[in-house]
Formats: structure tokens, sequence, C-alpha cells
């Protein structure tokens, strides 16, 4: 921890100063906040307000690059932000998912880096279908991200992605918007009453639902103070939304069609048991990078 009266970003500088220095001590400021990530989130922050990328925030501190107080001052307020826990992409207003660069900002989900392995189970199936153009439905979009990660890479594919938040939505369609993806259809909708048109259709349905049981506040600041409830907490066991996903799943699949569900690492079984006496079958869970169940699938 720091001790009382030692510098801090905001007070070591107050005029221009090498870059080497300015991350070095928001490193310190980063690290004393409790942040785990420190290095990365100081160049990260760094390079957002520079407009760098992380490896280039590097090179210029190797190289013994000045900046300007104006852009000291900038840094030491996000570096301020940071330290108070305000996530990262918050910040920066931008959060990576796979291949794309989603806005994000209060109100809608930060997709996180396990979703990106649990959509490659939903992209795999549409890549394996037989048909010219597959349809994928995304329950519950929040930012977009794997609507659109679907909707990018398989092009041949034709991708629905339901919300419901009043909060998230606009971010939803900024994302939309900004992807190009036109094979990408967005509705303000419940999931549970989502796509009734394409009723018995569908090759793949995913959904991150919300699967935080009401009672279990996570640890992290950046998640318990910042992330939207409704996009955390699924009810007195975390599965309410799971319910309605199973249900909607088997109103829109066609035979043989895949379920993918992305749950907490507690929740396998229980899942599991729900969707068995729904009736799908072929129920298989999957591990994280991490070996935490984290995922999962079944057939209709």
């Amino acid at each position: 921890m720091r001790r009382p009266g030692s510098p801090t970003l905001a007070t070591r500088h107050s005029v221009s100063a090498s870059l080497a220095d300015i991350r070095r001590q928001a490193v310190a400021d980063l690290a004393a906040a409790g942040i785990p990530s420190a290095e990365v989130d100081a160049e990260l922050l760094i390079g957002h307000v520079l407009g760098l990328s992380r490896g280039q925030v590097q090179a210029k501190v190797v190289m013994g690059v000045d900046i300007d107080e104006q852009n000291v001052a900038a840094i030491t307020a996000a570096v301020s932000r940071r330290a108070a826990r305000e996530p990262l992409q918050h910040i920066t207003g931008r959060a990576p998912f796979r291949s794309l660069e989603l806005a994000v900002g209060p109100g809608v989900f930060v997709p996180r880096p396990e979703t990106e392995l649990v959509v490659q189970y939903a992209i795999d199936a549409l890549n394996t279908s037989a048909v010219p153009s597959p349809i994928g439905v995304d329950l519950g979009s929040g930012s977009g991200a794997i609507a659109l990660a679907m909707a990018t890479e398989v092009p041949r594919a034709r991708i629905f992605a339901a919300e419901n938040s009043p909060d998230a939505f606009p971010w939803t369609r900024r994302n939309f918007d900004e992807s190009g993806a036109t094979n990408a259809v967005l509705e303000f909708v419940d999931l549970a009453h989502a796509f009734p048109d394409l009723d018995g259709i569908v090759d793949v349905v995913i959904s991150n639902p919300p699967y935080i049981p009401a009672a279990a506040v996570p640890r992290d600041p950046e998640v318990h103070l910042f992330d939207p409830p409704h996009a955390l907490y699924g009810g007195e066991d975390g599965l309410d939304a799971v319910h309605a996903v199973s249900k909607t799943g088997l109103r829109l699949l066609h035979a043989g069609g895949v379920l993918v569900i992305e749950h907490g690492e507690e929740q396998a079984a229980a899942i599991g048991g729900l969707l068995r006496a729904d009736g799908w079958s072929a129920i298989s869970t999957h591990p994280d990078l991490l070996g935490r169940d984290r995922a999962t699938t079944a057939l209709r």
C-alpha cells in the first residue's frame, strides 16, 4: 500500500514529463489501488489518451519521449478513475471481443474474454450447417458481442439478436450500426417472446443470460458497482433466465438444432438437469481455459 503523503501521478506531474515517468507512476498508483493488471491497464490508458497502441506506448517509453502538460493531465484523470475501480472499458469506451472493437459504457455488460470461447461453439455449428444460410439467434444480446461475432465470422449466416434493456439497447444498436454487418438483425424484445416468425427453423440459439444468484454479490468492485444488475442477477438460484432461454430455444430451433448457454462454474449440474427435464438431448458441459465449467450445449 502507498505510504501516507507519498506522491501520486496527480501530485508528481503538473508540467510536461517523460512518458517513462508517467508510466511508472501510473503503474504504481493502480497497483496501490489493488488493480491486478496494473501494467497492462496503465499502458492501455496512456495509449487511449495519446491515440497509441499498447506496443507503441512501450516503444515510446524506451525511446525516452516526453509528453505535454495537457496529456499529462488527461492521463492523470484516467488513472484516477481506474484507481477508483471504474472499469477500464468504461474509461476508454471500447471493449475488444475476438476480431471486434465494441462500444461500451454505463448500462451495458462489458463482454468478457471467456465468452469469446463460448461463442465458438455457436460459430462452429453455423459453419458446419449444410443449409446455404443458417440462422443463429442471440438471446439477451447486451453489447451485441455474441451476435456480431457470429455475423462477421460466418457471413453466409443470418443472425438475429434480442435485447430488452432500455439502458443496454442503445449500445447494442450502436455496435450493430458500426459493424456494418448486413446479415444481422436486432430487435428490442424480451427473449421469452423473441422472433416468433423463426419458430422451428433456427440452427443455433445462444445466450449469455444473467445467471448470478440474487444473494451472491460479485467480489470485484468493477462488477458489482458498474455492471448493470439486469445483466448479472438471475433470481434466487440464478436460473430464471436460463429457464426462459430453454423454452425459447425449444420453440425456435429445428430438430437437431444447437443450444449454447454460458453460465457460472458451479451451475453445470443444475442447468443440465433443467435442460434434461425440458426434453433436450446430447447435453454436454464445456470448460474454459482455466478448467472451470463455463458453457453447456444441447440438441433440440
